[in-house]
């Protein structure tokens, strides 16, 4: 028998003696029977409601240990789903109490585990983190947020251990790299000029970023600067020779030479430059007498070519007077050139003479075009008009017959040569009658304008009347004086009656007086007088002549009325 059916048989025993104790007090009290009776079922009904409560409570306690139990199978469960771990099994015939103890120490372990486990994934994901920004590298591909289960850890931790690795063999690459770039730079004299090779021979080596890009971009280094000292050795192997050459053609003392001792042996970049600069010394001094000559040349070159009006084309035909290596084939070349110039020049002197002449003389033709439009001349009170206006004069007539004479000449010389006669590239003739033709063009484009002009003012004359002029002191033959002028009746000019001249003509030149809006020859158009007219380039020529007509009419009834 259990302990616990001993207490409970003795707990009935308890209460029977309980029980019989109270009779006998009752009895020997002498309560009544009826009372008795009361008394027992209070006593009853205190027993019963004490069982009841404890019932009760052991009931709770059952349904709290079947809610606990589920709570945790089901917290167990996920558990061994999130850690990826087979599901827990429980033992059969155990009570409520030990499974609720075992379930519950199960996920207390279940917890612990994912705990560590995360715990180390974030410890791994840091030193990742790091790995990757030294080394610029992608990350392992893993959830952060899940809990990750045994073989993801290790890969992970293998992955590591491989970032760890590739860490430590870029960083002794960079090392060995580093010591090298440092020594070639010495080599060739040369500091760090970029932003990259700062960092390199600069900043800490723990502080580098040892990215493939990085360390593909230091061998890069590396190769220039070898690349660069192996062309140096040979560019000062070759500038000893050539020193060695100059300093035997130039008979250089011993004592000179020896200045150059420590050069002669070692290339880095302080020797190049010294030997380089002693070779320009002395080929200066070797070509110096040379290049004087040659110069001289060159000078009488370029004047022949001018003389002879010889094109561009023609000018850089001749390749070796753009040479400015000094040698004495360049002098012989630049010799027989001045000579062929010379005999060329000398066959047709009396041709070329005559095209110079026609230069003069037309520009000095278009220049006293010029000053003939210019209407400050009228103000030179030295004589110089009339002398311009003779000389303008004499060139018009002398040109032509230049130019008639220079085409026979022309044409016997290329019929004599069996070749076109060209001046600065271009037949001469065709030059000559493109000079004209421009001439004239720009000339009626000029007096176009003037036209266009002139009636502009005449229309703003008439629709807001003439501004007062300051009259001449000189007048004409018949006029009146200011204070002698006569009314004019009603068909006259009388202010308030009638309508004035200049309204009159505008009424009857409407169809002639549009504003104009030209383009000239360079392009530009010219601005518009007023937005009620217009006027097309193609109507310029008809109604030029009209308006100017009108203008001089209108000028003069105006100046009629201001007298």
């Amino acid at each position: 028998m259990r302990k616990s059916e001993v207490l409970a048989a003795e707990s009935v025993a308890c209460l029977n003696k309980a029980l019989c104790r109270l009779k006998d007090i009752w009895e020997e009290i002498g309560i009544p029977e009826d009372q008795r009776l009361q008394r027992t079922a209070v006593v009853k009904s205190h027993v019963k409601g004490l069982l009841d409560m404890m019932i009760a409570e052991e009931e709770d306690l059952r349904g709290r240990l079947v809610s606990s139990i589920e709570s945790c199978r089901r917290d167990l469960d996920a558990l061994c789903r999130e850690l990826q771990l087979p599901l827990f099994k429980e033992e059969e015939g155990h009570t409520m109490l030990q499974q609720e103890k075992d379930i519950r120490t199960q996920v207390e372990a279940a917890m612990t585990q994912k705990q560590q486990r995360m715990q180390e994934l974030r410890a791994l994901l840091l030193q990742e983190q790091v790995l990757c920004d030294i080394l610029r590298t992608d990350t392992y591909r893993i959830d952060h947020e899940a809990v990750p289960s045994l073989g993801q850890l290790d890969t992970f931790r293998h992955h590591i251990a491989n970032l760890s690795a590739e860490k430590e063999r870029r960083h002794a690459e960079f090392v060995s790299i580093k010591k090298d770039i440092i020594s070639r730079m010495e080599d060739l004299d040369r500091l760090p000029d970029t932003s990259f090779e700062r960092e390199v021979i600069s900043e800490e080596e723990e502080a580098f970023c040892l990215s493939e890009e990085n360390i593909s971009s230091l061998k890069l280094l590396l190769a220039q600067l070898e690349e660069q000292k192996v062309e140096n050795e040979l560019l000062c192997d070759a500038y000893r020779a050539k020193v060695r050459e100059l300093w035997d053609t130039l008979q250089v003392s011993q004592e000179d030479r020896e200045a150059l001792a420590d050069h002669m042996i070692m290339s880095r970049k302080r020797n190049m430059d010294a030997l380089q600069a002693e070779v320009m010394r002395l080929e200066v001094l070797r070509l110096q007498s040379i290049r004087d000559l040659t110069e001289a040349k060159r000078v009488e070159v370029a004047l022949y070519w001018e003389k002879c009006f010889l094109s561009t084309e023609q000018r850089l035909a001749f390749v070796p007077y753009y040479d400015d290596d000094f040698t004495e084939e360049l002098l012989n070349l630049h010799e027989s050139e001045v000579q062929r110039l010379t005999q060329h020049y000398q066959q047709h002197q009396e041709l070329f003479e005559g095209v110079q002449r026609w230069e003069d003389s037309w520009r000095l033709y278009l220049d006293l075009e010029r000053k003939a439009t210019d209407p400050s001349r009228f103000t030179n009170r030295g004589g110089n008009l009339l002398k311009e206006e003779k000389q303008r004069a004499d060139l018009h007539k002398s040109l032509p017959k230049l130019e008639k004479k220079l085409k026979a000449q022309i044409e016997a010389w290329e019929k004599e040569e069996g070749r076109e006669f060209l001046v600065n590239g271009q037949k001469f003739l065709q030059y000559v009658e493109e000079q004209w033709e421009v001439h004239r063009t720009e000339k009626e484009q000029e007096k176009l304008q003037r036209q266009l002009k002139k009636s502009k003012q005449m229309e703003e004359d008439m629709l807001y009347g003439t501004a007062p002029r300051t009259p001449s002191k000189r007048r004409l033959p018949g006029a009146q004086t200011p204070g002698k002028v006569r009314k004019r009746g009603p068909a006259g000019l009388t202010p308030g009656r009638g309508k004035p001249l200049h309204v009159s003509l505008l009424e009857r030149n409407k169809e002639n007086m549009p504003h104009l809006n030209v383009t000239t020859l360079g392009g530009a158009s010219r601005p518009r007088a007023s937005p009620q007219c217009h006027l097309s380039a193609n109507s310029v020529t008809s109604s030029c002549s009209g308006i100017a007509k009108e203008s001089v009419t209108v000028e003069s009834a105006l100046q009629s009325m201001s007298v």
